[in-house]
C-alpha cells in the first residue's frame, strides 16, 4: 500500500518530529529541519507555511516553535484511550492521597508512554511529561507489558536493543545497558506476582512501584505507578506502604476506561476549528496561500483528530470521512499513511490511533507553564496596539505579575513579573475581584481598606464594590491615574474551561490627553481578542493535563 500513501503528509509528520525532538529551548530554523528530515528547502518551507496556518506552529522572526495547538492530535489519542476528566482527577487525589508522584503509562511498541502524570512539587520530583516514552527494560511498567509478549515482540526488543544498547534513542532517561537475562527476570516475577517495582532503573534514587490495569480478556491495558526516592522510601517500603491502594485503584481504572469505551465520544473542542470542519477550512487555506498551502498534510492531521472519537475497537472509514467531510477514498489514503508511520491501526474494518502520536510535540507542550503559554498572545498584542501588555493572577488582596511583554519607546511602563500592586487600585485586580462570588469580593476589600495612590484612587469600599459589580456585568475594567499619575489601563479577563477568571490581561500606557473612553474603545476589541487566544490554548494544553497557573 505504500505507493496509496500520502506523500506530504508523510513529509509534515517528518518535520513534526524533528521539531519535538530538538533539543528543550533550541531556536529551530527552517535549515535545521532540512538537515534533520532531508527534505528538500521549499519542501519544509511550504510544510512550515502549513503548519502556521493550522495553528500548530508559531514563527517569530526565523525561529519556529510548537504551538499548543498542536496538543488536539495528542488530546485526539487520549479522548480514544478513554482518559476522561474523572480519570485525571481521580489520579491527582490518589497523588494526594499517597503524598507520592503518580502516573499512568501505556504500552508503545517495546517501550512505555507516560499518558497522565500527577506530580509531587518537592526538590527531588519526577520530571516526566505526558508523552515521555520509556524504554521497557527501564521502568516497572515495562516489566508489566513484557510479561505479555509474544516471541515476535521479545525478538524486536532484542532488534532495538542491539541497535540501542544503552537507550541513548530514549531522551527521557541517562543512558544505561540493562543485561536481557535481567529484564527477562524481572518480566516472568512481574507477570507471577502482578505487580513490578523499579529500583533505580531509570535513575539512581528513583523508585516506583506499578501495577497492571487490565482490558477485556485480562490484557493489560495500562499500567498505574507510585514514583519516589531513596531519600523517602526504600523499594520494598514504597510497595509496602502503596500497593494495596495502587490496586484497588486500578481495579476502579479498569470498570471506569471499559465504562468510556462504550459512551458516546464528546464533541469537538471549541479551539479546534480545523477539526470541526477541516475539509472547508483546508479549501479555504489552499485557496489564500495557494501552493504555499499543504492541503494533503492538513487533511491527514484533520484525519487524526477525527480518531479521537475511536472509542473501544475503533471507528469505520464511513464515520472518519463524515467527520472530516473528506471523501471516502480520501481518508482511507490518510489513514493508510498514518498506520504506516505508526500513528493509527486497524482491524480490518475499525480504526483506531496509537500512542506514538504523542511523540508528535505533546512532551514539550504538557510542560509548557500558564506564563509561556500566554507571552507568544502577549507579543502579539503589543505588535498590534504598540503599548506593553501583562497577564496577573489574584494574590490575596494584590494583583501578581505572571507574565508581561513591554513596548520598546522613550516614554513605557517598566513592572517586572513578580510585581505586586493593590488589586482594588488596578483595572487587572478589579476584573479579578469580578470573577469571585460577592462574597468573597466583600472580603478581599475589607481585607485592605482602600487608600489614596493618587488624587483619582477610588477609597470607598461601597463605590468600589458597585465599580467591580459593574465590571463583572461589562466584561472589562478602566482606570486612569488611580494606581500612579499619568498611568492608563484597561484590563479583560482570562477564563479557563469551566469559565471561572482565572487571570486577568491588561495594555497599559500613559493618560495622554485623550479621554479614556476612546483608549477603551481602542484597546478592547484587541484584548478579548487576545484573551480569547489565550483562553483557546488554555483550554486545549489543560484537556488532559494540568497547567499550572502560579
Amino acid at each position: 500500500m505504500a505507493d496509496e500513501s500520502v506523500r506530504p503528509l508523510e513529509r509534515g509528520l517528518a518535520v513534526l518530529r524533528a521539531l519535538a525532538s530538538a533539543p528543550y529551548g533550541d531556536q529551530v530554523r527552517a535549515g535545521d529541519l532540512v538537515r534533520a528530515t532531508g527534505l528538500a528547502r521549499s519542501t519544509v518551507d511550504r510544510v512550515v507555511a502549513t503548519l502556521i496556518r493550522l495553528g500548530h506552529l508559531r514563527q517569530q522572526g526565523q525561529e519556529l516553535r510548537l504551538t499548543p495547538g498542536l496538543m488536539e492530535l495528542g488530546n485526539a489519542y487520549l479522548a480514544a484511550a478513554g482518559l476522561t476528566p474523572e480519570v485525571a482527577a481521580r489520579t491527582a487525589r490518589l497523588a494526594d492521597e499517597l503524598d507520592e508522584s503518580v502516573s499512568l503509562a501505556v504500552p508503545d511498541g517495546d517501550g512505555a508512554r507516560f499518558v497522565a502524570q500527577a506530580t509531587r512539587r518537592r526538590t527531588m520530583s519526577v520530571a516526566f511529561r505526558i508523552g515521555d516514552l520509556l524504554p521497557a527494560e527501564r521502568c516497572a511498567p515495562g516489566s508489566l507489558f513484557a510479561a505479555g509478549w509474544d516471541e515476535r515482540q521479545w525478538a524486536e526488543w532484542r532488534t532495538r536493543r542491539a541497535a540501542d544498547p544503552e537507550t541513548r534513542a530514549f531522551t527521557a532517561v541517562p543512558p544505561r545497558r540493562i543485561p536481557e537475562a535481567e529484564f527477562a527476570d524481572r518480566a516472568r516475577r512481574a507477570g507471577t506476582a502482578g505487580w513490578a517495582l523499579d529500583d533505580q532503573l531509570i535513575e539512581p534514587g528513583l523508585v516506583a512501584v506499578s501495577v497492571p490495569v487490565p482490558g477485556p480478556g485480562g490484557a493489560v491495558r495500562c499500567a498505574l505507578s507510585a514514583v519516589s526516592h531513596t531519600s523517602r522510601h526504600t523499594p520494598e517500603g514504597l510497595a509496602k506502604a502503596v500497593l494495596p491502594r495502587l490496586q484497588e485503584e486500578a481495579a476502579w481504572l479498569s470498570e471506569a476506561l471499559e465504562r468510556s469505551h462504550t459512551a458516546p465520544p464528546p464533541a469537538p473542542s471549541a479551539s479546534s476549528a480545523w477539526a470541526a470542519t477541516p475539509a472547508d477550512a483546508a479549501r479555504n487555506a489552499k485557496a489564500e496561500l495557494g501552493a504555499g498551502f499543504l492541503q494533503s498534510l492538513a487533511r491527514g492531521l484533520a484525519v487524526v483528530c477525527a480518531l479521537g472519537a475511536a472509542r473501544g475497537e475503533g471507528l469505520p472509514l464511513t464515520a472518519l470521512a463524515a467527520a472530516t467531510g473528506l471523501p471516502r477514498a480520501t481518508a482511507r489514503r490518510c489513514l493508510i499513511t498514518l498506520e504506516q508511520e505508526g500513528y493509527a491501526t486497524h482491524d480490518g474494518r475499525l480504526f483506531r490511533p496509537l500512542p506514538r502520536i504523542l511523540e508528535l510535540g505533546y512532551a514539550r507542550l504538557s510542560a509548557l507553564s500558564f506564563a509561556e503559554l500566554a507571552e507568544p498572545h502577549l507579543r502579539d498584542l503589543v505588535g498590534r496596539v504598540h503599548e506593553s501588555a501583562s497577564v496577573t493572577v489574584l494574590d490575596g488582596t494584590d494583583i501578581r505579575y505572571v507574565a508581561r511583554v513591554p513596548t520598546v519607546r522613550i516614554m513605557s511602563v517598566h513592572i517586572a513579573p513578580g510585581t505586586r500592586f493593590p488589586a482594588y487600585a488596578t483595572a487587572m485586580g478589579r476584573v479579578l475581584l469580578a470573577g469571585l462570588p460577592e462574597d468573597e469580593r466583600a472580603r478581599v476589600l475589607a481585607d485592605a481598606p482602600p487608600q489614596p495612590l493618587t488624587r483619582c484612587t477610588v477609597t470607598s469600599v461601597a463605590a468600589l464594590a458597585d465599580i467591580v459589580r459593574t465590571t463583572a456585568e461589562q466584561g472589562y475594567a478602566a482606570i486612569d491615574e488611580e494606581l500612579e499619575e499619568g498611568l492608563r489601563s484597561v484590563a479583560v479577563p482570562v477564563r479557563d474551561a469551566h469559565g471561572r477568571v482565572i487571570a486577568a490581561l491588561n495594555v497599559a500606557q500613559h493618560s495622554g490627553e485623550a479621554p479614556l473612553d476612546e483608549t477603551r474603545n481602542a484597546l478592547l476589541p484587541a484584548l478579548r481578542e487576545t484573551a480569547a487566544a489565550i483562553e483557546a490554548d488554555l483550554h486545549t494544553a489543560g484537556r488532559f493535563n494540568t497547567v499550572r497557573v502560579p
